[in-house]
């Protein structure tokens, strides 16, 4: 729940502030919520304020109310209460949105957005059917009767908006920039009117507040200057420039004070200043004519109301303050002083009362030639003199009489609130002693006091500071007064009235103690016992139904009388019905004081009589209650005059006695002993105080040293373990790119292998190439030396031996090509076994390599879960088995290879065997059959020379010479081909070649072997490490 709260200020200004309005809530710690704008309705009765927790509330100037309407939870940014649906408002909150609320269903009306920034600006048309809001980057116009956006002004970021509203009672938009630009334009069709030209170069400032008059003519702009341009709208020009006081450096805010008869040509002005003050000037003549706000209590923010009656300003504190413009100009509009003056002479004889009263008749009087025209109503006042005694009785200082000031007062029941400060500095005599006013000033403040604020928490500074050299001049005046605990309650009041002049304010309270407390510190520290049986006895006398009703239910004077008297009726009144009882209590004897007391209770019987509890009766004494102060006024002239002599307490009070002059009288009416023994008893209790504040101080040290240590410890440990976790977190980035550098060299591994294989399959297809190249190119030389061979057997041979020789030689060479074509069988069958063979050795190395790998894998694994030494050496013991599996692996390759290699060259030494067994039988039978040939050609040369020969003799020559020829036969053999012999021979030196590379291959893999295993040996030791 939030509490709200109305209070009057007791001001020196009596009527310039209407209200104070100060917002807090009821919290355990209570707190201050700030006002941040505030509005007048088209009325200018009531206004809109919201504070910075979202709160919206109406204020009835009229009514004396106010009201809560919204609670937005949001900071609001601007205010606007002139719409044509009078009851509805726009606000705009901190999330750069417009709301429309109703005040009297506090309902929401609609929702704007489109802003993108903070609207600090709302400006509502005349006729209330459209409205521009503003912020830094745009302005926007809304239909108030749809809530849809009409038009969007967009601008460079470079040229910000400072304002855009409406000029009053037109249908003209101005807007005005950061770079001092100022266009006019229409509101229905955005057609830009004009543009005033730029200020003279002289005179040049940065606009920031603009202002313009009701009749939309004059319009006002300032800025970080003391400089004000006065523009004319229809001229379209500047027509004046004002210059402030020194003092006002710059202009936060300007406004016009409408006026009721200036047909709105305003010609007040108000300027707010960076010094939280408002001054209002007169734009024609350049004269102040009064301010508000003042250095402590500083002025953020202002509006006026639209018939100029009253100024709502939101202080620097926080707080809202209504100004009254009437009595804010009342000093300005007073009338001059009356051109005639009375002069009334006593009679030198006694004169009786039917001869005392004087006439003044009104009448031409001489006046000088300027005001002979003019006439002066002259007034009746009657005087009851008894003589010259009386007469110097009533004498006042300034030429005041008493007598005259009391029937003014019966008159009009109050004094002139214009003159009532002097009236009451002349009733009371006051003979401002500066220097012993001084001197107790000077002694500085008063050690009871020191603490005020804690015990009374009051939010103006200048005000407690008052407040406390007021109690602590009294308390050096008088030692009592340090011990009086209701003496600010007491003096609260006039410090409040008094605030701007001290002096005055403590001779006023000094008198008021003197004169109308009397008796009241002979009971100290009791209440004044005597004083509350004055007012019993009265009481008694005047209403024994309400003493009657007081003493069944317990409620003593300490109850129904003390409350009303420590505080001087401050709880219980108004400001104005507190200063018109006053007028009253100087004007009187010092009886009258109690006589109020007495006078408040009677005419409060009715709902005192209701009351049966206590606490109805405490809260019914010290709060406020409906009771008119005229009856009660009245009520107490009544009981002055028909009280009893023997009751009436002025027979037990002095009369009034004034401050005497120079210096202030000794005031020692309490009981001494007792005051002395509390100032002694406080002394030392304010020692042990001091003794026990002193310990605390050194306590709270140590344990602040200790906390700080504490903290300073919790850091070093909180660094520690970010430093910790920081080198946890680098082990684990440096393990992960380990894992990944070993996945990229297992990776480019692969590649390389891939590599090595694809040039080994490119190497090994480029060989056979090149075989195959060398293998036709041996081809072709055959066949071209066959064709020689056979050119050589045409040459020398026949025709039919050629022929012959031919078939042979084509004989010859179909064989060749065929055991060519075997032996390159051969060949390829062996270079085919050694691809296999190498293709299973590259099998089985990449085989080795990845069982490495995942060797590899399995280690670094086993060395994170367990890093250990005996793990390593388990690594080292697998490691080690696999390069003895590897060996045993390459040794049985090898060997294998070895078996093969062997094994090759047997069968190939037995092909060759069997090639040259065959070839010596061919050669064989081809000897065998050229010799048949020959011994059939002999025989038929001999048998046709001699037909008759006998046969016998052939068939033997036959055997013979089928054993002959065999040793020719073989020596031939290795005669007759010789390109077959040289053909054996490079085969025989390709084996050779071929078996030394595979030798050179194997011993390369058994390096590259040994390497990677030694590699992988050594990395188990730098994980380790």
């Amino acid at each position: 729940m939030e509490q709200n709260t109305l209070p009057v200020l007791w001001s020196l200004h009596i009527g310039v502030i209407i209200v104070n309005i100060i917002h807090n809530t009821s919290d355990y710690h209570p707190k201050v919520l700030r006002f941040l704008n505030v509005a007048f309705d088209g009325t200018g009765d009531c206004l809109i304020a919201g504070d910075h927790q979202g709160n919206i509330y109406v204020f009835d100037l009229h009514g004396n109310r106010f009201n809560l309407v919204q609670r937005t939870a949001q900071a609001c940014t601007a205010l606007a209460f002139n719409l044509r649906r009078k009851s509805e408002f726009l606000v705009a909150l901190a999330d750069y949105s417009i709301k429309c609320f109703d005040t009297v269903t506090k309902e929401l009306v609609s929702w704007m957005r489109g802003h993108e920034s903070s609207v600090f600006s709302i400006s509502v048309h005349a006729s209330g059917k459209y409205a521009i809001t503003t912020s830094s980057d745009t302005a926007q116009l809304w239909d108030l009767d749809t809530f849809q956006r009409k038009r969007k002004l967009n601008i460079r970021q470079s040229v910000g908006i400072q304002k855009v509203f409406f000029l009053p009672l037109s249908n003209t938009i101005l807007s005005c920039f950061k770079d001092n630009s100022i266009f006019a334009w229409e509101c229905d069709t955005l057609f830009c009117k004009y543009q005033l030209p730029a200020p003279p170069e002289s005179s040049s400032i940065l606009y920031k507040v603009f202002a313009v008059t009701r009749d939309g003519r004059i319009l006002a702009a300032g800025g970080k200057s003391n400089h004000l341009h006065l523009w004319c709208l229809e001229a379209r020009q500047l027509f004046r420039i004002i210059q402030m006081p020194t003092k006002v450096r710059a202009i936060r805010h300007l406004e016009f004070l409408p006026d009721s008869f200036d047909a709105g040509s305003n010609q007040v002005l108000g300027v707010l200043s960076q010094d939280g003050i408002m001054r209002f000037i007169n734009m024609q003549t350049c004269k102040l004519l009064f301010e508000i706000g003042s250095l402590d209590e500083g002025i953020s923010s202002s509006a006026i109301s639209p018939h100029g009656r009253y100024i709502a300003s939101i202080m620097e504190n926080g707080s809202l303050n209504i100004y009254s413009v009437q009595a804010l100009t009342q000093e300005i509009n007073k009338p001059p002083p009356p051109l005639v003056k009375v002069i009334e002479d006593l009679p030198k004889n006694k004169l009786s009362s039917s001869d005392l009263k004087m006439k003044v008749t009104s009448g031409r009087v001489q006046q000088p030639a300027k005001s002979r025209e003019s006439k002066m109503q002259t007034r009746i006042l009657k005087q009851d003199l008894t003589g010259d005694f009386e007469s110097k009785k009533n004498e006042l200082p300034d030429g005041l009489n008493k007598k005259r000031l009391q029937i003014l007062l019966k008159g009009y029941g109050e004094y002139p609130t214009k003159y009532r400060m002097f009236i009451w500095r002349s009733l009371l005599q006051l003979p401002e002693n500066h220097t012993a006013f001084s001197t107790l000033i000077d002694k500085g403040t008063h050690v009871a006091f020191l603490n005020l604020q804690k015990k009374y928490p009051i939010k103006s500074r200048k005000l407690l500071r008052v407040l406390q050299r007021t109690l602590s001049a009294l308390a050096h005046w008088s030692v009592i007064f340090s011990d009086t605990p209701y003496l600010p309650l007491l003096a609260f009041p006039f410090v409040k009235l008094f605030q701007n002049n001290q002096l005055i304010c403590f001779e006023v309270i000094a008198t008021l103690i003197i004169n109308w407390c009397q008796h009241w510190f002979e009971y100290f520290p009791n209440p004044p016992i005597n004083i509350l049986s004055m007012i019993e006895n009265v009481l008694a006398f005047h209403d024994k139904e309400l003493l009657q009703h007081f003493i069944d239910h317990d409620i003593t004077s300490q109850l129904y009388a003390w409350p009303l008297l420590e505080t001087v009726f401050s709880e219980v009144l108004t400001r104005e019905e507190w200063l018109k009882l006053f007028d009253n209590i100087f004007s009187n004897h010092p009886s009258f004081l109690l006589m109020t007391v007495v006078a408040y209770n009677i005419c409060s019987r009715t709902p005192l009589l209701s009351c049966n509890l206590k606490d109805d009766f405490e809260f019914f004494f010290h709060h406020r209650n409906n009771l008119d102060i005229n009856v009660v006024i009245r009520q107490v002239y009544h009981l002055m005059e028909t009280t009893p002599t023997d009751i009436h307490p002025d027979s037990m009070l002095n009369v009034f006695v004034a401050l005497t002059k120079g210096q202030y009288p000794v005031f020692n009416q309490y009981p001494k002993f007792i005051v002395d023994y509390q100032t002694q008893e406080r002394e030392r209790i304010r020692n042990d105080e001091l003794d026990y504040l002193r310990e605390r101080q050194t306590v709270e040290d140590m344990q602040a040293k200790v906390d700080q240590q504490r903290v300073e410890d919790e850091a070093w440990y909180q660094k520690q373990e970010l430093l910790r976790k920081a080198e946890e977190t680098r082990r684990e980035m440096l393990l992960q790119e380990e894992e990944k550098m070993i996945q990229q060299r297992q990776r480019l591994a692969a590649v390389k292998r891939e590599l090595k294989v694809k040039e080994m399959h490119l190497q090994d297809a480029a060989r056979r190439r090149f075989l195959k190249l060398q293998q036709d190119q041996q081809e072709m030389e055959l066949r071209r030396l066959d064709d020689e061979i056979g050119r050589k057997n045409l040459t020398e041979n026949q025709e039919a031996l050629a022929k012959e020789m031919r078939a042979d030689a084509d004989a010859y060479r179909r064989k060749v090509d065929l055991e060519e074509h075997m032996f390159h069988k051969l060949i390829e069958a062996g270079e085919t076994q050694s691809q296999k063979t190498q293709k299973v050795i590259k099998e089985n190395l990449a085989k080795a390599e990845q069982a490495c790998l995942n060797t590899d894998w399995q280690i670094q694994s086993l060395h994170k879960q367990k890093c250990d030494d005996l793990q390593r050496n388990k690594c080292y013991q697998e490691v080690a088995k696999l390069l003895r599996e590897n060996r045993r692996k390459e040794i049985e390759i090898i060997n294998a290879m070895v078996e093969e290699e062997a094994k090759k060259w047997k069968e190939a030494e037995g092909k060759e065997f069997r090639l040259r067994s065959a070839k010596k039988a061919s050669a064989l039978s081809d000897a065998s059959r050229k010799w048949f040939l020959k011994q059939e050609i002999n025989a038929a040369v001999e048998h046709a020379e001699n037909p008759c020969h006998k046969e016998e003799p052939r068939f033997q020559n036959e055997q013979d010479s089928s054993c002959l020829p065999r040793t020719s036969q073989l020596n031939d053999s290795s005669e007759m081909d010789p390109s077959t012999q040289i053909s054996l021979n490079r085969r025989a030196v390709e084996w050779d070649t071929t078996g030394q590379n595979l030798i050179k291959k194997v011993r390369n893999l058994r390096q590259r072997l040994t390497a990677r295993a030694r590699h992988r040996c050594q990395t188990p030791h730098l994980l380790a490490a």
